[in-house]
């Protein structure tokens, strides 16, 4: 199961397509960054200290009870199932889904690094 992590849903696909077209088949908006932090994150390339910024306030953020509830959620689950999280971002390494990793590990999630993952 891929799990879309995004604040938008791809413009101009339907629903019941995002699975036949390869995005994600669920979506789950709660666990990514606000459009504030979005738009802060691509204003500008990314240093250590915008990075470090970036990620206290997506950790921040997540503090919100949906989005706890929804990772306590997964942590439970990736002990029973395999699914990968995912969005738009190239660069794991300067992407919210480096965070929320952190955050599912943190809570007890099992993790194992796909083929893909850098």
């Amino acid at each position: 199961m891929r799990i879309g992590t995004v604040r938008r849903a791809p413009r101009g696909v339907r629903k019941s397509d995002y699975a036949r077209r390869d995005f994600y088949d669920a979506w789950l908006p709660d666990l990514a960054p606000s459009q504030k932090w979005v738009s802060w994150a691509l204003s500008q390339p990314w240093t250590d200290s915008r990075w470090q910024r970036y990620a206290r306030n997506y950790r921040r953020e997540m503090n919100d009870p949906r989005a706890a509830r929804l990772i306590e959620l997964l942590a439970l689950l990736s002990r029973h199932a395999n699914f990968s999280i995912g969005c738009y971002c190239e660069d794991e390494r300067r992407c919210h889904r480096s965070l929320l990793r952190e955050l599912l590990i943190e809570k007890g999630a099992r993790f194992r690094r796909g083929p893909s993952a850098s």
